[in-house]
């Protein structure tokens, strides 16, 4: 079964094609600068775990149907075409960040569905109406496909009450669904489950932290989601790109009735402005890094910055599991940066974590443990994969 995966932004469309159960891509992509000037398109295709690319420099893409056109012809024509025709896709899988209350599982896309998807906008709206947009471009080219949505939010709806409420009136729960929703629910579902196989233990107790540009953690017990860093939005928990984490709301009073900010210029600072970036001027921890290296001692305060709130998160979450058998490392940074790692594990012996530093140091594919032999609670290093996530997904709810 063809199931084609889709992500998409207010400016870019990610995708891959699976063909089900198969779970590595026959080809994936990015398209970029949708409706600004100089678009690109990157188009990999894997042949015998060869890689071939494309790249394309169209003139103009003036919107997301151009984009997604561009992309079925890449798919249908040429020595590298992996289809024969757009309805050989059997399901198109959409990523959407947001489900609110209302979307707690996948979920087959028709005309009801797309309506309630409208009343999910003022939720996320930078990423929701993106989303959404890439389900009625889709519906025009793939016309014979099931169209899906697979919901970043979803995995988090089995948090407890204690979990999920703000203590705030109640009102604003039941009259405004003013609570804690969570993110990246994708990512942590699927690294879980992989930890979780590779540990032989079901019933494991599993910390999840994603760290990328956007960071979260999630505590999972059992394969349920019992509580997580990001809140209302994805603005809270750790320290970010650049956003703030966490912060004291009343330095949001501070910025509007001292210093004369308005709500807009609040948001700016601590969504675009802050976190890494604001720590060190830059948002690419491999930049973070070269500048630790140069003796730059305030990049090296960022890093203490970002390790001590995860630290935190790590205590806080063993408390809420009542004990732990993993902590999960996953996402660009995640996988990829061992000094953050360290910086993260040291001084946790106390709670039976012991990192392997040699191994931490070294690079290798697929899911690594890094902790010592001695160590009570393993220390896993899980690759993440939200797109076959979304497509193993879709093809069990085709399949029941």
């Amino acid at each position: 079964m063809n199931i084609f995966v889709v992500n998409s932004g207010s400016s870019s469309i990610k995708y891959q094609l699976f063909k089900m159960p198969t779970n590595t891509p026959v080809c994936s992509g990015l398209v970029e600068r949708i409706g600004l000037s100089n678009p690109t398109i990157t188009h990999k295709v894997f042949v015998d775990g060869e890689e071939k690319v494309i790249k394309l420099t169209p003139e103009e893409l003036p919107d997301h149907e151009a984009g997604l056109k561009e992309v079925n012809t890449l798919l249908t024509e040429g020595e590298l075409a992996v289809i024969q025709d757009p309805a050989d896709i059997k399901v198109v899988g959409h990523r959407i960040v947001h489900g609110g209350e209302r979307f707690t599982t996948t979920t087959i896309i028709d005309a009801k569905v797309k309506e309630e998807l409208k009343g999910t906008f003022q939720l996320a709206p930078l990423h929701n109406p993106a989303s959404y947009l890439g389900i009625e471009v889709a519906e025009k080219i793939f016309v014979n496909a099931t169209q899906i949505g697979v919901f970043d939010t979803a995995f988090h709806q089995t948090l407890p009450p204690e979990a999920f409420r703000f203590a705030i009136p109640n009102s604003y729960y039941t009259d405004f669904n003013i609570r804690t929703y969570g993110f990246h629910g994708t990512s942590h579902k699927y690294v879980t489950e992989q930890a979780a196989d590779y540990l032989g233990k079901a019933d494991s107790k599993l910390i999840s932290i994603h760290l990328g540009n956007g960071c979260s953690m999630a505590a999972v017990n059992d394969g349920q989601s019992v509580d997580t860093s990001m809140g209302f939005g994805p603005l809270s928990g750790l320290i970010m790109g650049t956003r703030s984490g966490d912060i004291d709301a009343t330095v949001v009073f501070y910025l509007v009735n001292q210093l004369g900010y308005d709500i807009e210029q609040v948001s700016n600072l601590l969504n675009k402005r802050s976190g890494m970036l604001g720590l060190t001027g830059h948002s690419d921890m491999r930049d973070i890094t070269a500048a630790i290296e140069q003796g730059d001692e305030q990049a090296k305060l960022a890093y203490d910055l970002y390790a001590y709130r995860i630290k935190k998160y790590i205590g806080s979450y063993t408390a809420v599991l009542n004990g732990l058998d993993a902590i999960i490392f996953t996402a660009g940074v995640g996988e990829n940066d061992a000094l953050i790692r360290e910086l993260i594990c040291t001084d946790l012996e106390y709670l039976g974590i012991e990192l392997d530093t040699p191994v931490n140091s070294t690079r290798a594919k697929g899911i690594r443990e890094i902790s010592t032999a001695n160590s009570k609670v393993k220390i896993l290093i899980v690759p993440t994969n939200e797109e076959l996530e979304i497509a193993q997904q879709c093809y069990e709810i085709v399949n029941k």
